[in-house]
């Protein structure tokens, strides 16, 4: 063969494997990432299999069409096939917006099945979904073998960001104390600040936001608990 034909045949192959980019997904409140980037999860890419069958199985439960999920969730059709193929890691807020929308725990989206009776977590091992901007951080302290109604979550906040969290499933509530900096956690528009060593406990089923009023990072640690679901 000859050099100019085997650089034709090159960049054909190039063309084939290259997919096309997906369309942009819709906007949303200020904060909340529905696109995919590389910094959607922190040595967490393991989880995108783990996600991806449990996508896959909870809508085949459902008998639910991705236009469907797509239209309860408010995530791209194109987003929900891209992650249910592995192709693509969801932020930390396109999960919880698939969660909600099947109306199950955040947790059961990343969970697989282990249930060893002792579990140590360790921190070098830890998977750190993060917001698509890296200012907002979630570390699970608990084993994500199986879906739980209690959950307990590491936050890390950014010098003065803010992180907005849509409102969750009906009967979900947040118990939430700060260990590091000061926080103005607003929900449904009503604000409270929270200094060092303050908790709080409310209703997550309506829209909330988490700012950071220090020039420090924050840090807090959640206990997530859901509503029954008979």
């Amino acid at each position: 063969m000859t050099p100019v034909k085997a650089r034709k045949v090159q960049a054909a192959a190039r063309s084939v494997a290259v997919d096309p980019a997906p369309p942009p997904a819709p906007a949303s409140a200020p904060g909340v990432a529905l696109g995919v980037d590389d910094a959607a999860l922190d040595d967490a890419s393991d989880l995108t299999p783990v996600v991806a069958a449990n996508l896959k199985r909870f809508r085949a439960e459902r008998g639910l069409s991705l236009e469907r999920l797509a239209k309860a969730s408010g995530v791209s059709r194109a987003m929900l096939g891209q992650i249910e193929l592995g192709q693509s890691t969801p932020t930390i807020n396109v999960l919880w917006k698939i969660a909600r929308a099947l109306g199950v725990p955040f947790s059961a989206l990343m969970s697989q099945a282990t249930s060893p009776v002792t579990t140590v977590m360790r921190s070098s091992q830890a998977r750190i979904l993060r917001s698509r901007d890296g200012a907002f951080s979630s570390r699970a302290l608990f084993p994500t073998d199986r879906p739980r109604n209690v959950e307990f979550y590491e936050l890390r906040l950014a010098p003065r960001a803010v992180e907005h969290a849509d409102a969750h499933a009906p009967g979900t509530s947040e118990n939430l104390v700060v260990t590091e900096g000061s926080v103005e956690i607003t929900v449904a528009g009503e604000r409270r600040v929270l200094e060092t060593g303050d908790a709080i406990l409310f209703e997550a089923d309506s829209p909330h936001s988490y700012r950071n009023l220090s020039g420090a990072e924050a840090v807090m640690y959640l206990v997530m608990t859901y509503g029954s679901r008979g």
